[in-house]
C-alpha cells in the first residue's frame, strides 16, 4: 500500500523535533510499491527518508520524501557455522540487535541501542565499540530509480568505508533501500576492545551476549540523552581522519588525546568529542541548543529549536576547533 500526504509535518520523522514540513511524503509498503510511485514519473526533487535519526532539516523540503514503511526479520539461509536474515527496511535497528542476541547469534551486539532503521545503516555504514554495520551485512537490497529496477548489492559492491558507503557517493540521491540481509555468528565471537566496554562486561561476569548488549546499552544511557526527551541526532561529528604528523603534534602537546590506527598507514583518526571537550564547548548552550553536557559528539535541542540554529552552533564548534587544534571536523549527519 501506498500513502501519500502533502505539507507533511516533519516533527515526528527526525529526531531533533525540528518542526518543519515537506511538499510531499509518500510512505509504501512493498518493494513492488516503488515501481508504481516512480513509474508516474522521478521527482525533481526527493529523499530517502528512514527513521529521520541521522537527519537535520533546515527548511522546509520542497520536495518528496520517500519512506519505507515494511518491517519484519526472517531467517533466509543457515549453516553450521552463521545464519543469514533478511531485515526489512523501516525495522528498527535495535530491535534487530535484540532479536539476534536472544537467538545467541553473535556480530550485533556491540551496535546495540543506535536509534534508526535497518534501511538507514548500510548509508552511514553505522558503528561503535570497535565495531561496524559492514561486519555484518551480506547484501542489500534496493530500487534504482534511474534504471527503474530493483537490485542486489553484495557486501564489496557497497564500499563501506568509515561512516562511508556507496549510498552516500556515487548512488547518492538514485536508490531507496528496501531490505538488509545479514549474516550472523554461531560461534562466540566477543570484540570487546573498546576499553569502557570490556570493564562494564565484566562487572556482570560471563562473556555473555546478553553481558556485551547489556553493557554496551549501560554505556550508551550514561553518555547520550534519549532523542524522545531531548532532539538530537547521536553524534553529530565524524571522528577526523588526518596526516599521522598531525596526530603526533596533538599527542606530543597532550599525551592523553586519542589517536587511532586508520586505513591509510599515512593517516591516523582523532575523537572529534575530545577534540570538542577540550576546546572547552561540552556543555556549551546558546540559546534553544547546545553541546550535551556529557557527550561532547552530541548537539541538543533544548526545545523549539529551528534547524538553522543547530547549524549555526555546528559552525561555532567547528570554527572552535580549527582555531584551537587546526583540524578540521565534519558532520555526520545530513543537512536537508
Amino acid at each position: 500500500m501506498i500513502r501519500e500526504t502533502t505539507d507533511a509535518p516533519l516533527v515526528r520523522h527526525n529526531s531533533f523535533h525540528v518542526e518543519e514540513t515537506a511538499a510531499r511524503l509518500i510512505e509504501f509498503d512493498r518493494a513492488e510499491d516503488l515501481d508504481a510511485i516512480f513509474g508516474r514519473g522521478r521527482p525533481e526533487m526527493w529523499y530517502a527518508l528512514g527513521g529521520g535519526n541521522n537527519i537535520l532539516f533546515t527548511h522546509r523540503f520542497e520536495g518528496t520524501l520517500i519512506k519505507p514503511a515494511a518491517t519484519g526479520i526472517e531467517v533466509i539461509c543457515e549453516d553450521a557455522d552463521t545464519v543469514t536474515i533478511r531485515v526489512e527496511a523501516a525495522t528498527e535497528w535495535d530491535d534487530m540487535v535484540a532479536w539476534c542476541v536472544e537467538r545467541e547469534l553473535w556480530g550485533a551486539e556491540n551496535l546495540s541501542l543506535i536509534p534508526g532503521t535497518v534501511g538507514a545503516a548500510p548509508v552511514q555504514n553505522i558503528g561503535a565499540y570497535g565495531a561496524e554495520a559492514a561486519g555484518i551485512i551480506y547484501r542489500v537490497h534496493i530500487y534504482d530509480t534511474q534504471r527503474r529496477e530493483h537490485m542486489t548489492l553484495g557486501n564489496a559492491d557497497c564500499r563501506f568505508a568509515y561512516r562511508d558507503s556507496i549510498f552516500k557517493r556515487e548512488l547518492r540521491g538514485r536508490t531507496v533501500i528496501t531490505s538488509v540481509e545479514m549474516r550472523l555468528g554461531k560461534r562466540p565471537a566477543p570484540n570487546l576492545a573498546y576499553g569502557d566496554l570490556i570493564a562494564q562486561v565484566e562487572e556482570r561476569g560471563d562473556v555473555t551476549l546478553h553481558n556485551i548488549r547489556d553493557a554496551v546499552c549501560a554505556i550508551r544511557r550514561s553518555k547520550l540523552p534519549d532523542t524522545d526527551i531531548l532532539g538530537n541526532a547521536g553524534s553529530f561529528f565524524k571522528n577526523p581522519i588526518v596526516n599521522r604528523a598531525a596526530g603526533e603534534r596533538l599527542r606530543a602537546e597532550d599525551p592523553s588525546c586519542p589517536v587511532y590506527p586508520a586505513a591509510d598507514p599515512a593517516k591516523c583518526k582523532l575523537a572529534a568529542g575530545w577534540l570538542i571537550d577540550r576546546a572547552g564547548l561540552k556543555g556549551y548552550r546558546a540559546g534553544r541548543v547546545g553541546v550535551h553536557e556529557r557527550q561532547a559528539l552530541v548537539l541538543v535541542n533544548f526545545g523549539g529549536a529551528t534547524g538553522g540554529e543547530v547549524i549555526a552552533l555546528a559552525r561555532h564548534v567547528q570554527d572552535v576547533v580549527r582555531g584551537r587544534f587546526g583540524v578540521e571536523i565534519e558532520p555526520e549527519v545530513n543537512i536537508l
